[in-house]
């Protein structure tokens, strides 16, 4: 009743458009209405005349007429409301004025009661019930000011006759105002359940013509209609166009026989055919059937729905329906799902592809207690090439992997990639142990030779891991866990090779991701301590740095050892806080507890030099500890040019510029020395153990490659230190081929921060030649 009424808005439809048309009629019977109330108003005037004081029924007759007046005017402006926005609160404001316009015939009510005769109220509201009956009658469209009229009116008769005494009056003016009221509403209702029936109806028929403007403009939608001979009768412009002939041509054509093309006559049909055959001759309604057409040697993919068509007499007649070519989308679609299951760069299967078929190929050894085997393989030295030539080459180089590897497939084996540079091969009967080894090195060997691109011969090595289904995994989930366990076994040997999965394996995975979780706590529980190897001077012998080498004692694990934490801090990227906390604490003991000559070499990994703060985190902790920057010496290999070259530069440049010196360790094991040494500018190049140990043992090529790093380093103003010398011999030899620094265990071994504090204490003043 409220949303009828005017008071809440409707839960069925916009206000405006369900009340804006009802009160838009109010403005057709605006003049009769005020016409009525200038002759009530003679009448009241004429009837009281004598009784009331001129004076007040002038004032009174004024406001009235002012009120009407005004009431006109915006029964005048509703007469838009239907074609503009038509709010609530212009509704409220309208029956606002209703009610002040019916409350000022209250107070006339009252005033002839107060100066006239008791027997004049019933003639009075005579004259009310009339102005309440044609307004009920007049502003059916406008309940609530109708209403709001009616009540104050009202309102005022019954008090008038309640004044006089006269009850049986007020009853009745009660029972009429409510009558009234609710003669109203009613009323409404069923006007405003008439709109909203006609704007539905309006809605329906506008969707109706947008649903046939959409039809009639759709370029690729046709109707379609056959007889019961499947002959095309009544051929559309549109359909006739679809089949590229004039309708002419195709008038009362066999309908099957035009989409089959050269299929009619061999009988070899797509099946979507047979199934639109078997659809008409069982006159059965189809929906959606996707249709394998073959128009003027073009295949189209038309969709289609169709609906017998009977007379009175339930005779069939034949078919009617409507088509659509949807060649795009099926091609779209097929693309899609090309994608979903292909690699785009390399055009063999994905991830999801080589999932689906070693599922299956788990199944068929399942069925048939057989054996299948999953080959994974990682490119060696890619990423190498990737940072340094660009990825453009790399995905050339990629591209080449996997053609070697399709070359190499047998009957029932699939290779695919599994993302970056790693692949898959699933050999689906592996019944024959000796094809998966044979397979592994077909593999390493093709991916080994070197490819031609852009004018440049390149260089990668393939190291491959096995598991073999189901022994090794009975799942997708176990087979791929298995066999990356066993590449990665193959990688950590040095790459290049194959590796079958083992049990062991599996612990030795099992014991890394415990000693990781351990690594992860171990920097917060204190764990962790510096030891520190002097490195001297070849000539005198005098402590000239220390090495600072980091030592983990985990509470859980026992004493682990830097080969095998290292690499897995570098792995996980805990290096970067570790090594964080190393170049804090070796700057703070050198810096309160060394001599002032000596230096202190601290280790950075390449994770630490890619971070965007690495020149901040050396400043930080050479301000902590107050040490001056020209004894730090920041010691790395060359594998700091694999991951980013440009960053690395950068990062040591800026050290340098600090004051902080850098060498190059185990200089001679990489790929690449001498560029290294012309893109940055090193204070030390420390040469290899394994180079010293042969040339103790007097290999030539080792005497010769120290002799030329010695002599290079010269000529670019650069130090040498040799590593791992350990007896008299092999220092008296370093000296002989002019090395500059020597560290090794003849001098001393990795001791703690109190043992290099003895030896300081132990030094003659002025000396630091180790006692």
């Amino acid at each position: 009743m409220r949303q009828i009424i005017g008071l809440d808005a409707p839960e069925c439809g916009d206000f405006a458009r369900l009340h804006g048309r009802q009160y838009s009629m109010v403005t057709k019977r605006a003049g009769t209405r005020i016409v009525l109330h200038l002759f009530a108003a003679l009448v009241v005037g004429w009837m009281c005349r004598g009784a009331i004081p001129g004076i007040l029924l002038g004032i009174w007759g004024a406001v009235l007429a002012c009120v009407v007046a005004f009431s006109y005017f915006l029964d005048r402006r509703l007469g838009d409301a239907e074609e503009r926005p038509f709010s609530m609160e212009e509704l409220h404001r309208h029956a606002l004025w209703s009610a002040l316009k019916g409350g000022v015939w209250s107070v006339g009510m009252c005033m002839a009661v107060v100066f006239g005769p008791s027997d004049q109220v019933a003639a009075l509201w005579s004259v009310l019930a009339l102005l309440v009956m044609a307004s009920a009658v007049s502003r059916y469209g406008a309940p609530l000011s109708t209403i709001a009229f009616t009540l104050t009116v009202s309102a005022g008769a019954i008090v008038a006759a309640l004044a006089t005494f006269n009850y049986g009056l007020a009853a009745i003016i009660i029972a009429s105002a409510v009558f009234a009221c609710f003669g109203v509403i009613e009323t409404a209702r069923v006007a405003l359940g008439a709109r909203v029936a006609e704007l539905e109806m309006h809605e329906k028929s506008e969707t109706v013509s947008m649903l046939l403007r959409e039809f009639e403009d759709g370029q690729a939608d046709w109707l379609w209609q056959i007889d019961t001979n499947r002959r095309l009768r009544s051929v559309s412009p549109r359909l006739a166009f679809a089949m590229g002939k004039d309708i002419a041509e195709i008038e009362g054509k066999s309908f099957l026989q035009l989409i089959s093309g050269d299929g009619w006559k061999t009988g070899q049909f797509p099946s979507s055919i047979h199934e639109l055959a078997d659809r008409l001759k069982g006159k059965e309604s189809f929906s959606n059937l996707l249709v394998k057409a073959l128009v003027d040697g073009q295949t189209r993919w038309w969709e289609m729905s169709g609906t017998p068509m009977f007379d009175e007499d339930g005779v069939w007649l034949g078919f009617r329906g409507v088509g659509s070519d949807v060649t795009t989308q099926r091609e779209s679609s097929e693309k899609i799902e090309y994608l979903a299951r292909y690699d785009t760069l390399t055009q063999l299967p994905n991830r999801l592809q080589i999932n689906e078929s070693l599922f299956q190929a788990l199944a068929y050894a399942g069925q048939w207690r057989a054996r299948c085997a999953l080959l994974m393989i990682d490119l060696d030295r890619f990423k190498a090439i990737n940072d340094s030539l660009g990825h453009l080459v790399g995905d050339k180089m990629l591209a080449h992997v996997a053609s070697r590897l399709k070359s190499l497939m047998g009957e029932g084996e699939l290779c695919g990639r599994l993302g970056g540079d790693e692949f898959a091969v699933i050999i689906r009967d592996a019944s024959d142990r000796s094809r998966v080894e044979s397979l592994a090195k077909a593999i390493i060997s093709a991916l080994s030779a070197p490819y031609h691109i852009d004018n440049q011969v390149l260089y990668v090595g393939a190291s491959v891991g096995s598991a073999i289904g189901p022994r090794d995994g009975n799942t997708v989930e176990e087979l791929l866990r298995n066999a990356d366990l066993a590449l990665y076994r193959a990688k950590d040997g040095g790459g290049s090779g194959h590796f079958e999965y083992e049990p062991a394996l599996h612990s030795n995975a099992e014991e890394r991701r415990k000693l990781e979780f351990s690594l992860r706590s171990a920097l917060e529980k204190n764990e962790f301590v510096l030891h520190y190897q002097p490195v001297v001077d070849a000539k005198t012998e005098e402590i000239v740095s220390f090495e600072a080498l980091i030592r983990w004692n985990s509470e859980e694990h026992g004493f682990v050892s830097p080969a095998k934490f290292i690499p897995l801090a570098e792995d996980t990227r805990l290096i970067v806080p570790i090594g964080t906390w190393v170049l804090q604490e070796a700057c703070r003991e050198a810096a309160c507890n060394w001599p002032e000559n000596v230096k202190v070499n601290i280790n950075v990994s390449p994770e630490q030099l890619v971070e965007p703060d690495f020149a901040g985190t050396v400043v930080r902790a050479l301000s902590h500890s107050g040490l001056d920057p020209k004894r730090l010496e920041i010691e790395v290999t060359e594998s700091i040019f694999m991951r980013d070259a440009n960053v690395a530069r950068k990062a040591l440049e800026q050290c340098m510029a600090l004051g902080c010196s850098v060498a190059l360790d185990d200089f001679g094991t990489g790929y690449s020395s001498l560029g290294y040494l012309r893109k940055l500018k090193f204070t030390t190049i420390k040469v290899d153990r394994t180079f010293v140990q042969g040339a103790a043992q007097n290999s030539p090529e080792s005497l010769a490659i120290i002799r030329a790093v010695v002599a290079m380093a010269d000529s670019l103003d650069m130090t040498t230190t040799a590593e791992g010398v350990e007896n008299d011999e092999e220092a008296e030899m370093i000296r002989r081929l002019g090395c500059n620094k020597i560290q090794g265990f003849h001098f001393g071994r990795p001791m703690p921060s109190e043992d290099v504090r003895k030896i300081f204490r132990k030094c003659a003043s002025g000396t630091r030649k180790i006692a």
